[in-house]
């Protein structure tokens, strides 16, 4: 028995044959578009929704899964901010440590700067005692000069009008004289130095008297005092200063020399020696002032005015 064939179109309704293939039905359709607004009136009211237990239930599931994510995500999308900070850590602990090694450096210095600036006072009341001009001189080095043993050299020469035979001070008395120059530098003769001497007088009495280095730069007798009255006799504790020379040089007047800390009597010369302790500490020299003509300070002299 062969089987039937059914023509196309046969089978369905007088409207749906016209309806082209793949098109949902109109009931479909209208059946949607009213489920749509009844869930659109169901969820506008102002109280509990009838939406809420569905959303409470996908919350409960999705929540977790964002947190989770989130807190995934959040180092990476940190971690440009902690690269910043750590630079900027760094950037200030290099700031800090810069400071702190300024505040150390200046630590370090400012007992010498201290010292420094007291000398330089002390130089300009010297200047204005003496009531001469004084050109400033740092001492740079310490030793023997042609054949002297005890010399010191420092930064001021030719060109500041050193010469020879110029008269050397510093803030607590008589350090030398000037012994050579050249452009820059200076070498200076010591007190101390055994083939120094002094013209000197007590300062109490006004006894002249010769003073004598005795070769060392620190100790006791590092000076003495021979009087030209062999008969006088110096009492401890007096002070001796230059009594000048002829010119102003290389010693000029009144300059503090030291103090007299003993006296010895020579019966077989009949005559009176004095040890003299400096007023200058010769193992720590620095600033020094050189005594140069003229009474007008100019750059880089300190004056003391007029003479007295």
């Amino acid at each position: 028995m062969r089987a039937r064939r059914t023509r196309p179109g046969w089978g369905r309704g007088p409207h749906e044959r016209d309806r082209p293939r793949g098109t949902p039905p109109r009931a479909l359709v209208a059946a949607l578009v009213l489920a749509s607004g009844t869930l659109m009136v169901v969820d506008r009211g102002p109280g509990t929704s009838g939406l809420d237990p569905a959303r409470d239930a996908l919350g409960a599931v999705v929540g977790p899964a964002e947190t989770v994510a989130a807190g995934a995500v959040r180092p990476l999308a940190e971690l440009p901010e902690a690269f910043r900070s750590r630079e900027d850590m760094r950037a200030e602990l290099a700031g800090l440590e810069a400071e702190n090694a300024r505040l150390r450096s200046t630590a370090r210095t400012t007992d010498f700067d201290r010292n420094r600036l007291t000398e330089l006072e002390g130089l300009t009341r010297t200047a204005q005692d003496l009531g001469r001009t004084l050109v400033p001189a740092r001492v740079v080095a310490l030793g023997p000069g042609q054949s002297f043993s005890s010399t010191a050299t420092i930064d001021a020469g030719a060109d500041a009008g050193l010469a020879p035979d110029m008269t050397v001070v510093n803030a607590d008395g008589l350090v030398g004289r000037v012994l050579r120059v050249d452009r820059t530098t200076a070498t200076v003769l010591l007190l101390v130095d055994p083939d120094s001497t002094v013209g000197g007088r007590v300062a109490d009495t006004m006894e002249l008297g010769f003073v004598r280095g005795q070769g060392g730069l620190a100790g006791d007798g590092t000076l003495s005092l021979e009087l030209v009255d062999q008969a006088a006799v110096p009492d401890e504790g007096d002070a001796v200063v230059t009594w000048g020379s002829r010119g102003s040089g290389p010693y000029v007047p009144g300059v503090p020399v030291g103090e007299i800390t003993s006296v010895y009597s020579s019966l077989r010369e009949t005559s009176q020696r004095a040890v003299v302790d400096p007023y200058v500490d010769f193992t720590a020299l620095d600033v020094v002032g050189v005594v140069v003509p003229g009474r007008s300070g100019g750059p880089g002299r300190v004056s003391g005015g007029g003479a007295r």
